[in-house]
């Protein structure tokens, strides 16, 4: 069963086999033994991917039931073991880059037993195919089959060169930005929309990235205007380079959200990675904005 799950989970019989530490012609005799003593099919294998059957999809569901049931009761019994093994983390390319690897060595010395697979990227992953047990959220949780633990906020700010303003002239409102070249940033949830407190406005551009780290390179090279977290164009800010407008349209500050699968059980390792990204969190004010605001843009 365990075989079985990692699989699905992993997407491959030798990732299944790297995760567990075994080889991977034992996962690929284990899940056939288990289809042949089911008498169905689970799995369709190709070159490329495993996919689930309906029956296998039907019979993960149960079999991810029965595998977190035993590990909650034998983690009962071992109330006092430190956090150990491999703890698999989603997290956004920039948050990553800025503030949560930096963490990385602190963590890893205050818990040696325990082993990070960080899986950095702004692509959505879905916890409860891909094998992820966290991940880092921006933004308003919608899914009920996940719980989510707060550890921060932040504020989007629309930000643009001097050199931009001084050719294309300072939007006054958030209606003026489709009179103005756009860095859009393709993996934003609200596609090519631009939120603000009370308006939502559809914005264009002669480019588009999905990397947040390269549309700052482009606003910052005075491309377009560009929005996104506050601290992401920080270092422009400080310089002066960049300069922060229509501040005074800008929506409410933007929760981050560790979430996990809400009908699994939450391991020990998972717990004390979210209790120490909450505390070290709580340390950077750029990560706790409710309520902030910068002073106003300069004409």
């Amino acid at each position: 069963m365990t075989c079985f799950a990692r699989a699905v989970e992993t997407g491959s019989f030798s990732a299944a086999a790297r995760d567990i530490g075994i080889g991977q012609p034992n996962v690929s005799r284990y899940v056939a033994a288990l289809e042949e003593h089911l008498q169905t099919r689970l799995l369709n294998r190709s070159t490329r991917k495993l996919v689930l059957t309906p029956e296998g999809e039907r019979y993960y569901a149960e079999v991810r039931r029965i595998l977190d049931a035993v590990a909650e009761s034998e983690m009962s019994l071992r109330e006092n073991v430190k956090p150990s093994g491999l703890l698999r983390v989603a997290c956004p390319t920039a948050l990553s880059h800025m503030y949560v690897m930096p963490l990385v060595p602190a963590f890893l010395q205050r818990y040696p037993e325990m082993e990070l697979d960080l899986q950095i990227g702004d692509r959505f992953v879905n916890l409860l195919d891909e094998g992820a047990e966290l991940a880092i959220r921006i933004g308003h949780l919608e899914n009920s089959a996940l719980r989510a633990r707060r550890i921060g906020s932040f504020r989007r700010v629309c930000v643009a060169s001097k050199e931009y303003l001084a050719k294309r002239g300072m939007p006054r409102i958030p209606g003026d930005l489709t009179d103005h070249d756009c860095v859009i940033y393709t993996l934003l949830a609200s596609g090519a929309t631009w939120r603000f407190k009370d308006a939502e406005v559809p914005v264009s551009g002669r480019i588009r990235v999905n990397s947040p780290e390269a549309a700052r390179a482009l606003v910052n090279a005075g491309l377009g205007i560009g929005q996104g977290p506050a601290w992401l164009f920080e270092e422009g800010l400080k310089s002066g380079r960049l300069q922060i407008i229509l501040n005074e349209f800008a929506a409410p500050p933007v929760p981050m959200q560790i979430v996990y699968a809400a009908n699994r059980l939450v391991p020990k390792r998972a717990i004390v990675f979210m209790d120490f990204i909450a505390e070290e969190f709580s340390k950077i004010p750029q990560l706790n904005t409710w309520g902030a605001r910068s002073k106003r843009s300069s004409p």
